[in-house]
């Protein structure tokens, strides 16, 4: 009896990448070109801000200048959020954008017609960080109403890849741009950019309309700190990395050029740890744009393990390559975080409330940034760089250790949950230790 020949079975077929899927979708393969034409005019600007302020009025007109630019930010975010939550994403990320745009407009007028006056500078300095604290907490509220939960992953690791590219090629072109022309031109390119993301933003459809404001403000923003403050997934990794900022990133970022002066080449070696660390950041965000692991938010907290990477190579004799594959460590690390813990917040919480919850998490973070800023030079001098550099590498390695340890970051599951039921009665914090999912959002919390 002759033996039957199986079926062949058909060749399986190369899995494409989800970017393709998820731009597919009209408004994110729009909102995704205005963002990355966005990203890369802010990261222009800095350097043309710098070289306009030293020729205007020296170091202290800088220091001046980025004062009254971050200092509105950390303010408006909280009303940011509101406004958010209230008249909906498109409308804040809308105004804030033509108020940044008018503002480097004005900035750049000013330097071709002639010398500023500090005080004119502050003021538009000042207007410029009103307009990024607004947008900041409608970004994570704008997301899931035009990726979809389905495709939030693949979303958030879109825009991180952008924004990492930005951050590698901006700095570059406006340098040539500032050093070929002058930073007057970097910065109407800057503003034409943030005209761009306008008109994409305009162009956006089948967003959700604005809830109907029934309350005052201030009982919005003690709405908004009810639900974050009642669910221990929010505000212990929020504090967390505000300690993260304050023990690890401010070090590194202040004490990392001394180092590079010191041993490594200078400036332009410290250009290519910045450099790494961005192309880490890239390869993250397409690594993790194919993968959706079990347990999200547990591994977006392992992942930040890596930012030890660079400041342990720093703190030893390792020469300038061992440093530069730390940074990519920490960038690779660090996008893929950003990527798992974004998604998982707004898949779990609702619309409506997505702009307060994000304006709660990214000023909990930012809280000590600034001073930790300002002390971390002092402080190096006085115990040591190498001193601080390794007690960094310890704080970080152990606090993450701990935050592994934490029920609800290791019991979130990657299976999408109805996110009203979620959130509709907030249940105290003492209970979610148990199996509630729960969210990291690194992605805002960064310095």
């Amino acid at each position: 009896m002759s033996r039957a020949k199986p079926t062949p079975q058909p060749r399986p077929m190369h899995r494409r990448h989800r970017f393709t899927d998820v731009l597919a979708q009209r408004d994110l393969r729009w909102f995704a070109a205005g963002y990355a034409t966005s990203r890369l005019g802010s990261a222009m600007a800095p350097v043309a801000i710098a070289f306009a302020a030293l020729s205007v009025g020296g170091a202290q007109t800088l220091g001046w200048l980025m004062a009254a630019r971050i200092l509105p930010v950390v303010v408006f975010l909280l009303l940011g959020g509101v406004l958010a939550d209230r008249l909906g994403s498109r409308l804040v990320m809308i105004t804030a954008d033509v108020v940044r745009c008018a503002g480097q407009a004005a900035f750049g007028a000013l330097l071709l017609i002639g010398h500023p006056s500090l005080a004119a500078l502050l003021v538009i300095a000042t207007a410029v960080g009103i307009g990024e604290g607004a947008f900041t907490p409608s970004l994570p509220a704008l997301i899931p109403q035009i990726a979809g939960r389905e495709r939030l992953t693949e979303a958030n690791a879109l825009l991180s890849v952008l924004a990492s590219s930005a951050q590698i090629t901006g700095p570059v072109l406006g340098g040539m741009l500032a050093g070929t022309t002058s930073p007057a031109v970097v910065l109407l390119a800057d503003a034409a950019s943030y005209a761009v993301s306008v008109v994409v933003l305009i162009k956006l459809s089948g967003l959700r309309p604005p809830a109907s404001a029934h309350s005052s403000l201030l009982r919005d923003l003690r709405d908004g700190w009810t639900q974050f403050s009642s669910r221990a997934w929010l505000w212990v990794p929020t504090l967390q990395f505000c300690l993260f900022n304050a023990l690890v990133w401010a070090p590194y970022l202040v004490l990392g050029p001394l180092v590079a002066q010191a041993r490594l080449g200078g400036a332009s070696a410290w250009g290519f740890v910045m450099a790494a660390n961005g192309a880490g950041a890239v390869s993250g965000g397409m690594f993790i744009a194919n993968r959706k692991p079990h347990r999200p938010l547990l591994v977006a907290t392992a992942t930040t393990f890596g930012y030890a990477a660079p400041l342990a190579a720093l703190a030893s004799p390792l020469p300038l390559a061992c440093v530069c594959v730390g940074a990519f460590i920490a960038g690779f690390g660090g996008s893929i975080g950003q990527a798992l813990s974004a998604s998982t917040t707004q898949r779990l919480i609702p619309v409506e409330t997505l702009g307060r919850i994000s304006a709660w998490e990214t000023l909990g973070a930012f809280a000590l940034g600034p001073l930790a800023l300002a002390a971390a030079g002092p402080v190096g001098s006085a115990v040591g760089v190498t001193h601080l550099l390794t007690f960094s590498v310890i704080w970080q390695v152990t606090s993450v250790a701990l935050m592994l340890l934490v029920p609800s970051i290791r019991q979130i599951r990657s299976v999408p949950e109805p996110a009203d039921e979620l959130i509709a009665d907030p249940a105290p914090a003492s209970s979610l230790a148990g199996p509630h999912p729960s969210a990291d959002p690194h992605a805002s919390r960064t310095a």
